[in-house]
């Protein structure tokens, strides 16, 4: 296929330039309490810089529907106009909350594959997942018990059950999955937000953690999805609807809402690049460093294609800087 019609390995350091920028902006924000102000200063400098980037690309997971979202919503066009056609996931701050309390695991997030490859979630908003690394991917099923699922990446890894580790948002609707994980004699890993990071982690064999488990946002899992194609590993979810209401428009929409949904459902290319930079510090990465003469980024890139993984940590001049600041709490007043 021509370099002009599917992402080519170029792309990828052009994207991390657009994280960065988001992480910045968004950066300026953390501990203040803001996080809506957080998520639109890393929304409005990630929109300026993926302008820049050499791509056709169609938002496929972003910030909402145009009539909610005026900047990077679902449907809009993005890139520079040139170049390959490409679904975009965006997610200029996974973890607003995570920014605005000023704690670990908040960082800005960015998947791109080919045109028509990622799954439309547009039908329901949550999904219960599975996610795991390469030495575990093909004995676990989300389908099965949970202590059935522990057992097995035990095993997988050599390791006892009690060794492992199990990673998933701390929720009301987790009380009762929580007691599975540790009657199976597992320990948790509970996050308050910022579910990407937490599957990312559990994906990554030098992380000490092996599995994430639990419902969370659908758009969540098809970025994810990106990330796995690039770290090995699987993604396993279910369509989990919130209401009869949902539950009724997901089938209208055609959706089997007892089908497993598996890395390949989610993403239908092995072509596909994901970025993330660092807001605040966490397992996954290093959050922004602000100092007198600009700021020190942290950023992980990935391709599938290569099977390339890259951390990246940019040093950026207080030029760049005093750009994204005019985003933050002080031009505010």
């Amino acid at each position: 296929m021509s370099p002009t019609t599917t992402p080519d390995r170029n792309l990828a350091l052009e994207l991390v330039r657009v994280t960065e920028a988001a992480a910045m902006a968004g950066g300026r924000w953390v501990g203040f309490g803001e996080k809506n102000l957080a998520d639109g200063a890393a929304v409005e400098a990630m929109r300026a810089m993926i302008s820049t980037v050499q791509m056709r690309g169609t938002v496929v997971i972003g910030e909402g529907e145009k009539d909610d979202a005026p900047m990077l919503y679902n449907g809009e066009e993005v890139g520079d106009g040139t170049g390959p056609e490409c679904d975009v996931a965006v997610d200029p701050i996974d973890g607003t909350t995570l920014t605005a309390k000023g704690m670990p695991n908040a960082v800005s997030v960015l998947a791109v594959a080919d045109r028509g490859s990622m799954y439309d979630p547009s039908a329901v908003f949550y999904m219960d997942k599975l996610v795991t690394g390469p030495e575990a991917a093909d004995v676990v099923d989300i389908r099965l018990p949970v202590a059935e699922n522990v057992r097995r990446v035990a095993k997988a890894k050599g390791s006892d059950v009690e060794d492992v580790t199990v990673v998933m948002l701390d929720r009301p609707r987790h009380e009762a999955l929580a007691r599975e994980v540790r009657d199976a004699g597992a320990r948790i890993q509970f996050i308050s937000d910022g579910d990407v990071a937490g599957a990312i982690t559990a994906a990554r064999s030098d992380s000490g953690v092996d599995l994430l488990l639990g419902i969370g946002g659908t758009p969540e899992g098809i970025i994810t999805a990106c990330a796995i194609k690039c770290l090995g590993g699987i993604i396993q979810g279910r369509l989990a609807p919130v209401d009869d209401d949902e539950r009724q428009r997901a089938i209208d929409a055609g959706h089997d809402l007892d089908a497993v949904l598996t890395t390949d459902d989610l993403v239908r290319t092995d072509n596909c690049f994901f970025v993330a930079t660092g807001i605040t510090d966490g397992s996954l990465l290093r959050g922004v460093r602000y100092r007198g003469g600009g700021a020190v980024t942290h950023s992980l890139v990935m391709r599938s294609r290569s099977g390339t993984i890259r951390t990246i940590e940019g040093h950026h001049r207080l030029t760049k800087v005093e750009q994204y600041s005019a985003l933050g709490p002080s031009s505010q007043g």
